[in-house]
């Protein structure tokens, strides 16, 4: 049977910021297995001008009062995704966390068993597997051109020399800082690639005057056969590079960062024609024996991590972002993090 033949979930967005408002809410209004019921926020007006028919609530208790609600997206600062994502499951409401999943190992711990419990779907929003490039290095890995991987190093850079005012990500907190802001993407990434290692070196820094969390981060994370190495910094000019992955038959190398996020920004929503397909500008570099060869890029699209989640909950599915994946992604924060302080390797 398919799963167009089944009742639309009706969806609550607790917040409306950058990730409710430009991530989540395009990509529920234009699949028919969602409908985007109520939303938390203080900013109604944002919502209105999105949909006049979506309703806004004044607290997240309101919202999980609602019995009809029945899946729950938590788009809050990161110290209350746990307390969030707790009262969502208490209130028997499926669970999408932004990332990162959880701020602890601990706390993801508690969350799969309260949804485990419950009998429950939780997930994270690791919206950037379906990035554009990594979809094309996923692809790329598993055609061999490469050959064994012995290095995989990702960025994600920008160059923001001045801290922001005004937000929670640049204030000291738990949770905020760019180790939690980016890190859940690159370590996701290479999760996905090469699963969990063996141990876990890091440097995380704060470089920027008057900086009240980490700015800078730098990750290894070594495997028996290979090393992966994970960058991010807001002091970065020229920050357009992506990855260089090396393997015993071949290098590849790839700039530009995935257009989706710029798109939705736009207010162009995701049923668009051509949605995902990058310049050829940003087509990496593929070097063998056979010379340089330019390599097209798979076009990128967020929406089937929606489509995954819908089936996990209409159809008993296999989630594509498992939630014990995402524990172990804030797991190596964790030890990225004591790696940092103690200026020694950890073992995962």
């Amino acid at each position: 049977m398919q799963s167009t033949l089944y009742t639309p979930l009706n969806v609550g967005l607790i917040g409306f910021g950058l990730s409710g408002r430009y991530f989540h809410a395009p990509f529920l209004e234009v699949s028919p297995h969602f409908n985007l019921k109520k939303v938390v926020t203080r900013n109604s007006a944002a919502v209105h001008e999105f949909n006049p028919a979506i309703e806004v609530v004044s607290s997240a208790e309101e919202l999980l009062a609602d019995d009809t609600i029945d899946l729950v997206f938590v788009c809050t600062p990161n110290h209350l995704h746990f307390s969030n994502a707790k009262a969502a499951l208490e209130a028997g409401k499926h669970v999408v966390i932004e990332k990162p999943f959880a701020n602890t190992a601990a706390e993801a711990d508690a969350l799969i068993e309260l949804a485990t419990q419950n009998n429950l779907i939780i997930t994270a929003y690791q919206n950037r597997r379906w990035d554009a490039d990594f979809l094309t290095i996923q692809q790329l890995l598993k055609g061999g051109v490469l050959g064994d991987i012995v290095e995989y190093e990702s960025h994600f850079d920008r160059y923001r020399p001045e801290v922001a005012q005004g937000t929670w990500k640049e204030i000291a907190a738990a949770g905020a800082g760019n180790l939690y802001n980016l890190g859940p993407h690159l370590i996701d990434q290479a999760l996905v690639l090469f699963g969990t290692p063996k141990t876990v070196t890091a440097t995380i820094k704060t470089i920027r005057p008057n900086g009240e969390t980490d700015d800078y981060f730098d990750i290894r994370m070594d495997y028996e056969d290979k090393r992966v190495i994970l960058k991010a910094s807001l002091l970065v000019f020229e920050n357009s590079l992506r990855y260089i992955i090396n393997g015993k038959k071949g290098s590849f190398i790839k700039s530009g960062l995935d257009i989706q996020e710029d798109t939705l920004r736009k207010n162009i929503l995701p049923n668009t024609e051509n949605w995902g397909e990058e310049p050829e500008s940003q087509w990496g570099s593929l070097y063998t024996e056979a010379g340089k060869t330019i390599l097209p890029t798979l076009a990128g699209h967020y929406a089937p991590f929606y489509e995954n989640v819908y089936e996990a909950i209409a159809l008993g599915a296999e989630l594509q972002v498992k939630p014990q994946e995402a524990r172990n992604t804030t797991r190596v924060m964790e030890l990225a993090l004591e790696s940092s302080r103690l200026g020694k390797t950890m073992d995962f």
